[in-house]
């Protein structure tokens, strides 16, 4: 599957530290990646019948600001991101809008790369879709056979193959869940505690085995298709190997995707499945956390539409930190465009106040859990402070916008 167009990233001089960022697991600060090398990232993508709203853009964008981060510490990144192109929701929105699941999937796919590129964020080296990697889905799932784990659901009519969540080593060590809020969340993303015939309420689905009207395709497993989890487990795996150095995606994917995806590989494999669990905060909209289900979505692609600035949206993300959960209201887009006015009015001035200082705090603020809200108070009192010097040095607004450009993706 075709990723979107890289865009350029200026190069600073001198090197930040190596991130520190919030891990799910370890429940605090860890700094992320090699000494040197590559930097693995693995972030879960949409599954396509409704992008790409803010809540997504907050994800991607959070992801984008540590793959620079590790860019100006001299870091490679090698980042893979899944699409889900096949699955539930996308079956269910395709049969009652009437369009095939096939197109649906691939107009919403292309909606959300042209999204990511207005927003000017860098793309994935492997951009990979759950159709086409439904053979290293079998062979994970053939992989895990030995281990006890991978059973077959005591049901005559649709034997579906599950993982034994339940009993997977490590299993619940990343979300910290007891067991009764496990089993209710389960529930509400997406999980089926309550089907007869499974070893324990937590198992989770693998191989679902064909339905009269559902995609499907032919395996060793019987004629099906595959499970969320497994999926982003067979697919990290293939691309980034064991024990990448990031696993990161929305707060809501914590418990069950992360949490099931990663006891399925380590059960595979005997090693960690990622080294750090980072996960962005919810966005909401009109009092509820933005949603396809609830249907209050703020799309990237209709403010595009409305003539409001890629970079104005990208701004307002930034000033919440990743972590937060937040509520957009349309003041927050009215704020970043004059933010955005103020520093695009420096650009091409001159001011005798040069960004090294700048630069300096922009690179402290995130390698501090991607702080970027810091980062953009520190940019406002370096314009504020420039805009009010008359002077012959253009160095500064140059070196002030290359690094808007590189550290916070924000093009001037």
């Amino acid at each position: 599957m075709q990723a979107w167009p890289r865009p350029d990233v200026p190069t600073l001089d001198g090197r930040a530290p190596r991130p520190r960022v919030h891990d799910t697991a370890a429940q605090g600060l860890v700094e992320v990646g090699p000494e040197a090398g590559d930097a693995r990232l693995y972030v879960c993508g949409i599954t396509p019948y409704d992008a790409t709203h803010l809540g997504h853009a907050n994800t991607y964008v959070a992801f984008d600001l540590l793959q620079r981060a590790w860019l100006d510490a001299g870091l490679g990144v090698h980042y893979t991101q899944n699409v889900t192109d096949v699955d539930d929701p996308l079956l269910e929105r395709a049969d009652a809008t009437g369009v095939d699941w096939r197109a649906l999937a691939e107009e919403q796919t292309e909606l959300f790369r042209t999204d990511m590129t207005a927003l000017n964020v860098l793309p994935p080296r492997d951009y990979v879709g759950a159709v086409e990697s439904i053979p290293l889905v079998v062979e994970l799932i053939e992989r895990l056979m030995p281990t006890g784990l991978i059973y077959q659901v005591d049901d005559e009519e649709f034997p579906d193959w599950y993982f034994n969540s339940a009993a997977a080593p490590g299993f619940g060590s990343e979300s910290h869940l007891d067991a009764e809020a496990a089993l209710a969340i389960f529930g509400e993303r997406g999980g089926d505690p309550d089907r007869p015939g499974k070893r324990d309420p937590l198992d989770c689905l693998v191989w679902r085995l064909a339905r009269d009207g559902e995609p499907s395709w032919d395996s060793r497993l019987g004629r099906g298709r595959p499970g969320w989890h497994i999926e982003c487990a067979a697919i990290a795996l293939q691309h980034l190997g064991e024990g990448f150095d990031v696993q990161g995606g929305g707060s809501d994917l914590v418990f069950p995707h992360h949490e099931m995806s990663a006891a399925e590989a380590t059960a595979a494999t005997g090693q960690p499945f990622a080294q750090a669990y980072v996960h962005a905060g919810m966005v909401g909209y009109d009092g509820e956390k933005m949603s396809k289900s609830k249907g209050n979505l703020v799309l990237v692609s209709k403010l595009r539409e409305a003539g409001r600035d890629p970079m104005a949206i990208r701004l307002v993300l930034l000033a919440h930190h990743y972590r937060s959960d937040w509520e957009y209201t349309d003041a927050d887009l009215d704020e970043a465009e004059r933010r955005l006015a103020a520093w695009r009015g420096l650009r091409n001035e001159t001011a005798t106040i040069p960004a090294t200082s700048l630069v300096t705090d922009l690179r402290a603020a995130l390698a501090n859990d991607l702080d970027a809200p810091a980062a953009l108070a520190a940019v406002d009192q370096w314009v504020a402070a420039a805009s009010d010097i008359d002077g012959d040095d253009t160095d500064g607004p140059r070196t002030f916008q290359c690094a808007v450009d590189a550290l916070l993706g924000v093009r001037l």
